[in-house]
């Protein structure tokens, strides 16, 4: 039992320890702070309305102010872009295929240094070419002629505007307005005459449109009952012109067409009848006697003829001069009007009509649309001829 006293003082110091232990313990725990409940949160002012904002005085306006000028920014971009010229445009020329042929012939003529044989051939040549005719142009350089021998024509250039100035005087002295007589009551009559195939039923059409806008009351007679379509052609004119027009059978007599297409424009005051005719019959009986016939008539009672133009296609030249001679000796032709003549390098016909037969060119044709039947303006016509070659 010699270690009893041993083991009695190692428990003792256990306890001892332990004791220490837990009086550390509670030390450490004393010097921890107890948690602290939060006080509670301020409630959330409400922001003032627009009426509890206190106003604040603006300042007033010096009164000096109104004597400065407002200056306003001036406004920066890109600079604006030059003012671009418009393109000049040459005017159209409306005889440029007749003018063509005498365009190298002037050229060649106003480039000599002298008047010779070979001038007088070359414009010689020319006229011939263009179909002014052999008289006509005989007729021309003749007078040409005798003024280079009195000196009065001393070189090329002023020979070529020696021609012009004849040429032009040779038309310009014809009457080309279209006759509309209003001092009578009964209808003015138009007759259209012309062999088939020179445009006679579209140049009435485009007539008939240029009438109407000029505020006159139009009737549409479609006389020419021996050409099948004839009537059916016309009167697709009279539906865009929106005129009326009166038919007959295929194969009737013309002048009663014209009669009662006369009788029906009175009656509907109607101020003006265009009235087409046969180009060929089918039978024996003569163009000409059928045209003298369908003139008395037209004139029967009820209207008169103040017109007869003759269609001619000008790309025909000398048979349309041909054509000229016989409807002028049965129907009395006042005037021509000359289709296709922008599409004819044969445009001397004007000068070989208008010389020979006395017969004025009042219409030209210059293409297919309705405002391309003009008046003949024979200046223009000159003017064109030769300025090509100038």
């Amino acid at each position: 039992m010699d270690n009893a006293p041993l083991i009695l003082l190692l428990l003792v110091g256990i306890v001892v320890v332990f004791g220490l232990g837990v009086v550390v313990l509670n030390r450490r725990k004393a010097d921890v702070p107890t948690a602290v409940e939060a006080p509670p949160a301020p409630p959330i002012a409400k922001p003032p309305s627009v009426d509890e904002v206190p106003r604040v005085e603006e300042p007033a306006v010096a009164e000096e102010a109104d004597e400065f000028e407002v200056v306003e920014e001036e406004e920066t971009g890109p600079e604006p872009e030059p003012l671009v010229e418009p393109e000049v445009v040459a005017p159209k020329r409306r005889f440029a295929k007749a003018a063509g042929i005498f365009t190298g012939a002037f050229a060649g003529v106003r480039a000599k240094e002298k008047i010779t044989a070979d001038t007088w051939d070359d414009l010689e040549e020319t006229l011939l070419r263009a179909d002014v005719g052999l008289s006509v142009a005989t007729s021309l350089l003749a007078g040409l002629k005798s003024r280079v021998d009195k000196k009065e024509i001393a070189d090329p250039r002023g020979l070529v505007d020696a021609l012009q100035a004849e040429m032009t005087a040779q038309l310009s002295a014809n009457a080309r307005d279209l006759t509309f007589d209003t001092s009578v009551k009964q209808p003015n009559i138009w007759l259209f005459v012309g062999v088939n195939g020179v445009g006679k039923t579209t140049t009435i059409g485009k007539v008939a449109f240029a009438q109407k806008a000029n505020g006159r009351n139009v009737l549409l007679a479609a006389g020419d009952t021996f050409r099948a379509a004839a009537g059916e052609q016309l009167e697709t004119w009279a539906g865009r012109a929106e005129v009326p027009i009166v038919r007959g059978s295929e194969g009737g007599d013309p002048s009663a067409v014209i009669f009662d297409a006369v009788q029906s424009a009175a009656a509907r005051g109607c101020d003006l009848v265009l009235a087409d005719t046969a180009g060929r019959l089918q039978n024996k009986t003569n163009l000409m006697e059928e045209l003298k016939k369908v003139r008395r008539v037209a004139e029967k009672d009820a209207g008169t003829v103040t017109e007869v133009l003759l269609v001619i296609d000008a790309t025909t030249g000398q048979n349309g001069l041909s054509q000229a001679a016989q409807f002028a000796e049965a129907t009395n032709v006042t005037g021509v009007v000359l289709t296709k003549l922008d599409g004819s390098a044969k445009g001397g016909i004007v000068f070989a009509i208008e010389t020979q037969l006395g017969i004025p060119v009042k219409l030209v044709g210059l293409g297919e649309t309705i405002a391309d039947l003009v008046a003949f303006d024979p200046d223009e016509y000159i003017h064109e001829l030769f300025d090509a070659g100038s």
